[in-house]
């Protein structure tokens, strides 16, 4: 089987293994829980996205990664990660937390769309062996994030429940 067919496998397989994971673990849970709370957990995932930048390390990577594709995975990344830890840092102050719920959470899917879009451009899939080290995060940690943007958009869409003020 050649690299990029057992690239796009692994790829397959991580949303495959992550939707079944998620939908009988974590997404019980999450709808259980009040919309900060849920967010709360959405975002501690989503802080530690500043691992990204390791795209762009030397001697981590092979010398021979597309930058097109790496650059900009890396800087999106950053700058996703260090949204959710300012989510994560205003918990006390709502107005900002939401922001920067909303903010994590569109930065980080377009991230992930573009970096999806370059690594298609570039060909990654037939130079996986390029990613080195990283090869875990694309097939590992990108599908669990892109599952858990697209429910952390699911309950800030869905009606919430009214609050009964009780007597």
């Amino acid at each position: 089987m050649s690299p990029e067919r057992i690239f796009q496998l692994h790829l397959l397989l991580g949303y495959v293994a992550w939707l079944l994971c998620f939908s009988t673990y974590f997404w019980p849970r999450l709808k259980s829980l009040d919309l900060f709370e849920a967010q709360r957990v959405i975002a501690t995932l989503h802080s530690f996205r500043f691992f990204g930048l390791v795209f762009i390390l030397p001697g981590v990577v092979g010398s021979h990664l597309p930058a097109s594709f790496a650059v900009p995975t890396a800087y999106g990344d950053l700058a996703t990660g260090v949204l959710a830890l300012l989510a994560l840092l205003t918990a006390r102050i709502r107005p900002l937390f939401w922001l920067f719920v909303v903010a994590f959470n569109v930065v980080g899917t377009i991230d992930l769309v573009l970096a999806y879009f370059h690594a298609t451009q570039a060909g990654l899939a037939a130079q996986a062996g390029e990613l080195g080290a990283t090869y875990a995060i694309p097939i590992i940690f990108v599908p669990v994030l892109m599952i858990t943007h697209v429910a952390a958009f699911y309950l800030l869409l869905r009606p919430q429940p009214k609050m009964v003020p009780s007597y």
